[in-house]
Order: structure tokens, then C-alpha cells, then sequence
């Protein structure tokens, strides 16, 4: 029987190619299921039973070492100077600020309408 090594659901294209790459590297076989045409199916990584131990202590190594490597980077963007901040967001995506405000202060004002005896 099979079981599930690891689900696919918004995981970056970059992070499963790894992954398989990792698991064809150490002849751990698998095959992988689809999303499917409306997104109802797990998509997925699946692993015989006997494999499932070896493939997990692997893709828990793999997933302690990329989120080191995720981190150490974001580090040097920080000591770059280059992450952004919120001013660099409002910049980049002022319509999309603006309606959120928008529905934040409609919102509020909803909230508060009983109270303002409008």
C-alpha cells in the first residue's frame, strides 16, 4: 500500500523538482498524483509502505536544510538593505492599498452605523 510522502498543494515548482530529483537520486520510487482539472484531488508524492521511513528521514533532512537556506537568505537581503519594507509595498501596488483601505473603512463604518444614528 501506499502512502503520502508529501503533498504538492502551493508548493513552488522549484521545491518539487528538488524533492524528486532527491528521491531518484537515492532510487526511492514514487509516483505522483495530479490536482486534477478543478483542484479537487491531493496532488501529491506517494511512496510504497517499505520506502516510507527512508523517504521521510530524507525529505525531513531536505526540509530542515532549505528552510536554513531560505533563511540565511532572506538574512543577506536584510544586511543588503534590500527587503522591502511597507513603504517600498505601497509603492509597488498602490491600487491594491487603496481598496483595501477602502474596504477597511467600510467596514468599520458598517460596524459602527447603529452606534453613529445615521
Amino acid at each position: 500500500m501506499s502512502r503520502l510522502l508529501f503533498n504538492l498543494r502551493q508548493v513552488p515548482d522549484d521545491e518539487a523538482d528538488e524533492v524528486r530529483a532527491l528521491l531518484h537520486e537515492r532510487g526511492i520510487g514514487f509516483y505522483e498524483t495530479q490536482a486534477g482539472r478543478w483542484n479537487l484531488s491531493l496532488p501529491g508524492l506517494w511512496v510504497e509502505d517499505t520506502d516510507y521511513i527512508a523517504a521521510r528521514t530524507l525529505l525531513d533532512a531536505y526540509q530542515v536544510d532549505r528552510r536554513d537556506r531560505a533563511r540565511a537568505e532572506r538574512v543577506e537581503i536584510r544586511e543588503r538593505g534590500q527587503a522591502p519594507g511597507v513603504v517600498d509595498n505601497i509603492r509597488q501596488n498602490p491600487v491594491r492599498v487603496v481598496l483595501a483601505l477602502a474596504v477597511i473603512v467600510g467596514l468599520l463604518l458598517l460596524m459602527m452605523w447603529p452606534y453613529l444614528g445615521w
